[in-house]
């Protein structure tokens, strides 16, 4: 079986970082329960503090598309609202061989 990949990056504004914590915290759990899922980790980069990243693995493109299109994903983006610092880039990945 072929899975599909992804690295989500999710740049937010300092002073809503604690906020969106809990409204990703929130995010995970739902989306860990979608049929698709096989992996969905959340992380706050290091190097940039205040961008969270998601590594996500699914059972492919259909699921991935569900997901984005979820009520959850929705309900997340209408409470962060104008909380992110530049672009959400999600970032399907292709192996190298």
């Amino acid at each position: 079986m072929s899975t599909l990949k992804v690295i989500a990056t999710i740049p937010v504004k300092a002073e809503e970082v604690e906020r969106l914590r809990g409204v990703f915290t929130t995010l995970v759990a739902a989306t860990r329960e979608e049929e698709g899922c096989l992996a969905y980790d959340l992380f706050e980069s290091a190097a940039a503090p205040g961008t969270f990243v998601t590594i996500e693995e699914w059972t492919g493109q259909e699921a991935l598309d569900a997901h984005m299109q979820s009520p959850h994903i929705a309900t997340a983006f209408a409470e962060a609202g104008d909380a992110f610092a530049g672009e959400v880039g999600i970032h399907p990945l292709t192996p190298v061989r």
